[in-house]
């Protein structure tokens, strides 16, 4: 007869042998993103609602962040490129974002380094997405590109500017306009600590019937013995000439991201093939091509098709288009490097159906794309943020396939250390209330409710593998100190990550 003490431990292997024959779901691994602008929304208006729009993209379960940097001819940084180029930094103050927003003095902000801050403190990956690449300027939009430098502007057959999609371009041939869109993307990779850089479908021509521009039309007379372009410009051989010019601007792009920050996500996000090459001559298939690691590092690391649809049956057929046309491009093997851009809200007065965006995430995931992203905030904080919250708990946190697991873990805070700095004359010492993984790290300082970067002081003090982390806060001007933190710099990490296999 078995004892007490039999029993018990009888009950207790029961317990474990039933508890192991469970089997526990492996952490989820998808990109979970949102594209962040300025239009038709708050969510990035004033450094609070930054603040909040992040802290509520984390918690309801999203990793990625896609936000908007470059706009209607001005950055949302300051740019020593764009002043050389135009004569201001940024966006003035008085000038509109978007045309319809209202005659009103808007103070001209560092956008990118408020979001940057706070997607990094809630441990988002952050992707500045070059939103406007060629295009200049909305058709009612008067500002400094469009009135300083008219021989970049592209043009169609009558000499017109505007392209039927209603916006100014820059030629995506001339050398200047391409330099002058490398530089200030490569600006803002050495100025900020940016996990990836995105262009989309503006990084083309504005639309098949532009490119009668003079500078244009000079380099095909060139290249063709004297011979000008196809009045007809639906022209295959015309089309495929201009093709070809994006093609080679293309690996140029990639190629001086990559020198600049070797490691650094760069994505694509265009509208679906072959539409785009038949209105915009882009056929980013074949740029999936291009084998990841080459020497002259051209590659993309994702692509992003725009596949908006109102209802599920429309977006499967787009996905399933996107996905034929990569394996019939010889890029198969990228299928997971490839997100569906997914519509929650767009020009119709009503959201599409959150069934329909269910099945369209749980379509990605069976085709063995890599994740999904939302266009666009709105969608997952206004319209679907309870619904959206409870579909990824049914899978668990999901981490960024993209970036090893701790990439990034958000901020630590610190405090005043007293002792310190009643003996530092430099200003005042603050010390992180945990021991952190050892690395680089900048403190951001909190003044007046918008958080700065300030300098950092290497840690005095280390165990292991992991230490304490000193910030010296300069006395300022600019407002008391309300708090202190660090994040962790990735720069100088960044050449570990080759490709993303």
């Amino acid at each position: 007869m078995r004892t007490q003490t039999q029993r018990v431990r009888a009950f207790l292997g029961s317990c474990v042998a039933v508890l192991a024959s469970i089997a526990v779901p492996a952490q989820a691994q998808e990109v979970r993103g949102t594209w962040i602008t300025t239009t038709a929304n708050t969510h990035i208006a004033t450094p609070d609602r930054t603040a909040e729009t992040m802290r509520r993209l984390r918690e309801i379960g999203l990793n990625t962040v896609y936000v908007e940097t470059w706009k209607n001819g001005y950055t949302q940084f300051p740019s020593e490129t764009l002043e050389r180029v135009i004569g201001v930094d940024r966006r003035p103050a008085l000038v509109k974002q978007d045309p319809g927003d209202p005659d009103r003095a808007v103070p001209a902000r560092d956008l990118l380094h408020e979001t940057l801050t706070e997607a990094h403190r809630n441990g988002l990956t952050y992707i500045a997405w070059f939103e406007y690449g060629f295009m200049a300027a909305h058709k009612d939009t008067d500002n400094h590109l469009r009135r300083m430098k008219p021989e970049w502007l592209s043009r169609d057959i009558d000499g017109g500017v505007v392209a039927p999609n209603g916006f100014v371009w820059m030629n995506p041939l001339h050398p200047e306009a391409r330099r002058f869109l490398l530089d200030i993307v490569l600006e803002a990779i050495d100025k900020y600590d940016l996990d990836g850089v995105q262009l989309d479908d503006r990084i083309v021509w504005p639309y098949y019937t532009m490119g009668y521009d003079d500078f244009t039309v000079a380099m095909y007379r060139n290249e063709h013995g004297g011979a000008a372009p196809p009045s007809d410009p639906k022209d295959a051989g015309w089309m495929r000439w201009r093709a070809d010019k994006v093609n080679e601007y293309s690996k140029q792009f990639v190629e001086e991201v990559r020198r600049a920050r070797p490691g650094i996500l760069v994505s694509l996000s265009p509208a679906p093939y072959p539409w785009c090459f038949e209105n915009y001559l882009l056929e980013w298939p074949t740029w999936a091509t291009w084998k990841e690691g080459n020497n002259e590092m051209q590659w993309w690391d994702e692509f992003i098709p725009q596949c908006y649809r109102y209802d599920f049956p429309a977006f499967r057929a787009t996905w399933d288009q996107q996905v034929e046309m990569l394996v019939a491009a010889g890029a198969g093997n990228r299928v997971d490097d490839m997100l569906a851009g997914i519509l929650t809200t767009g020009s119709k007065p009503d959201p599409v159906p959150w069934s329909d965006l269910r099945q369209a995430v749980e379509h990605v995931r069976e085709t063995g794309g890599g994740g999904h992203v939302w266009w666009y905030s709105r969608g997952v904080l206004d319209e679907y943020p309870g619904e959206v919250d409870a579909f990824y708990a049914e899978s668990g946190i999901a981490t960024d396939p993209r970036f090893p697991g701790n990439w990034r873990t958000g901020s630590v805070p610190c405090e005043l250390d007293r002792y310190s700095s009643s003996v530092y004359e430099g200003g005042l010492v603050y010390r992180a209330t945990e021991m952190v993984e050892r690395g680089d790290y900048r403190a951001i300082v909190k003044r007046d409710g918008v958080w700065r970067t300030e300098e950092i002081v290497p840690a005095d003090r280390f165990s292991r593998d992991r230490e304490f982390v000193t910030a010296i806060v300069p006395q300022s001007e600019d407002g008391d100190i309300e708090a202190v933190e660090l994040i962790r710099d990735r720069r100088p990490d960044m050449a570990s990550i080759i490709t993303r296999d």
